[in-house]
């Protein structure tokens, strides 16, 4: 297969367009809640279901209030991300900082919480002095 011919059908592919079970960004943006409840996950749904608290309606209406540009921070972990908050930018709190993410429409119905992880990955190094038996002969500095 020729080059060129080649690399037009990768790009064909990274071009696609974003699908939520087989549905535009525009047209869940045009969604009611209710309706997008029903395309959503059970976790999701349930939420939709039973209603948002007075914290996530109030995250939810200053996230709309805000222009485009502007980071918005937030302690509020498990409020959803709905199609209408793509392209917007969260600083979501995760215990410590505030760490900025830009949401995009895979976000769609995860939760704020997942991208503001609440655990550091800790890298050990090897064994220290004293930690196996073998350690007993090293000459110390």
């Amino acid at each position: 297969m020729p080059k060129a011919r080649r690399t037009k059908k990768v790009e064909s592919r990274r071009k696609r367009e974003f699908t939520y079970r087989g549905k535009t960004l525009p047209e869940l943006q045009a969604l009611g809640l209710a309706e997008l409840g029903e395309i959503l996950n059970a976790r999701a749904r349930r939420s939709i279901r039973r209603g948002f608290n007075d914290e996530t309606t109030r995250f939810f209406e200053r996230l709309r209030s805000t222009p485009a540009g502007k980071v918005v921070r937030t302690h509020c972990r498990d409020a959803l991300v709905l199609p209408d908050h793509v392209g917007r930018r969260v600083a979501i709190h995760n215990g410590r900082t505030f760490t900025e993410v830009e949401i995009r429409p895979e976000m769609i119905g995860h939760y704020y919480g997942e991208f503001a992880l609440t655990r550091r990955f800790e890298k050990h190094s090897g064994p220290g002095v004293g930690a196996t038996r073998s350690s007993k002969f090293m000459p110390l500095k």
